[in-house]
């Protein structure tokens, strides 16, 4: 062709069928083979929400609107349709309830503490002060002590969790 387009091809055995192959063509070309096939299960579980929708769930047929407020109802009426479904057959199909889900999460995502993030931002901004302004000790003392002093009750606390108690 005259304008050719670059492209890169990434061949992969279809899961299904060990003998078949699947092609996938890409455009961007300095996406990795893998960064491809993740992008494409990705855009596939979207073209399997939107044919559910269609075929199963009458996102084309069923509003015979021509004005945008109720098409835009429609739509959402529609994936509401599908989120419920989806939930229930999840609830059906999963052992673990929603509980449980959310509290693996949570416990994922409990890496540090409120009062450790504070303290590794006072920590920063003391090796800050003392590097760039060439703070001496007593200087960095008298500072964090004025600094911590005009923080609200609630921040000192977090910072001194220790002293709450005495």
């Amino acid at each position: 062709k005259e304008n050719p387009i670059p492209a890169k091809i990434v061949c992969v055995r279809n899961k299904a069928n060990r003998k078949d192959w699947l092609a996938f063509i890409c455009t961007d070309t300095t996406l990795s083979e893998e960064e491809i096939i993740r992008v494409y299960g990705k855009r596939w579980q979207i073209e399997v929400f939107f044919k559910t929708c269609k075929s199963m769930l009458n996102l084309i047929g069923e509003c015979r609107s021509l004005s945008y407020d109720a098409l835009t109802a429609h739509v959402a009426i529609v994936f509401t349709r599908y989120m419920l479904l989806a939930m229930e057959q999840r609830q059906n199909e999963d052992q673990r309830t929603l509980g449980e889900l959310f509290f693996f999460l949570v416990d994922e995502m409990a890496d540090i503490t409120f009062h450790r993030s504070l303290g590794i931002l006072m920590d920063a901004l003391m090796a800050s002060l003392q590097e760039i302004l060439k703070l001496s000790d007593e200087q960095l003392t008298a500072f964090t002590a004025d600094f911590e002093a005009r923080l609200p009750k609630y921040l000192r606390n977090a910072l001194h969790p220790e002293s709450i108690g005495a």
